[in-house]
C-alpha cells in the first residue's frame, strides 16, 4: 500500500468515525505549519492503525477513550466521546470505561471525563441510554 492509499484509506476512515463536520473543520484549518502533521494524521492514525481489521471500530473507540482520560487530554477525550457514538458504542458503556478508569487512572480524571461526556450529551439533546 502506497502513501497516497493510506492518506485516502484514512481519510475514509477518519470521516466515518469523527464525521465529515470535524473533517472538513480540521482541513479547512490546515496551513503550512500544520498540514504535513494532519497528513501524517490522516495516513498512520486513520489509514495505518484504525483502519486494521483485528479490533472493531467499537472496541478502538472505548480503548481510544481509556487512554485518553489515563493522559489527560480533555480536547482529544471530548472529541472521541462523539466520535464514539458513530462506532455504535452507547452513553452506558462510556459511563462503565470511565467508572473503570478511575479505578486504574485516578477518580478526578474520571470525574473529569464525567464532566466532560455530561457536556458532549447535552449537545446531542439526550442520554444515548
Amino acid at each position: 500500500m502506497t502513501d497516497e492509499d493510506r492518506l485516502r484509506e484514512g481519510l475514509t476512515v477518519r470521516r466515518a468515525v469523527l464525521g465529515d463536520e470535524h473533517v472538513d473543520r480540521a482541513e479547512a484549518r490546515k496551513t503550512a505549519l500544520t498540514a504535513d502533521f494532519q497528513n501524517f494524521i490522516t495516513r498512520y492514525a486513520w489509514g495505518e492503525i484504525w483502519a486494521r481489521p483485528g479490533l472493531s471500530r467499537h472496541t478502538r473507540s472505548l480503548i481510544t477513550i481509556s487512554m485518553l482520560l489515563a493522559l489527560n487530554r480533555p480536547e482529544e477525550l471530548q472529541m472521541h466521546f462523539k466520535a464514539a457514538f458513530n462506532n455504535g458504542v452507547t452513553a452506558e458503556e462510556l459511563k462503565e470505561v470511565i467508572l473503570h478508569c478511575g479505578l486504574y487512572c485516578g477518580l478526578p480524571a474520571a470525574n473529569s471525563a464525567y464532566h466532560l461526556l455530561e457536556d458532549v450529551l447535552k449537545v446531542q439533546g439526550d442520554m444515548r441510554e
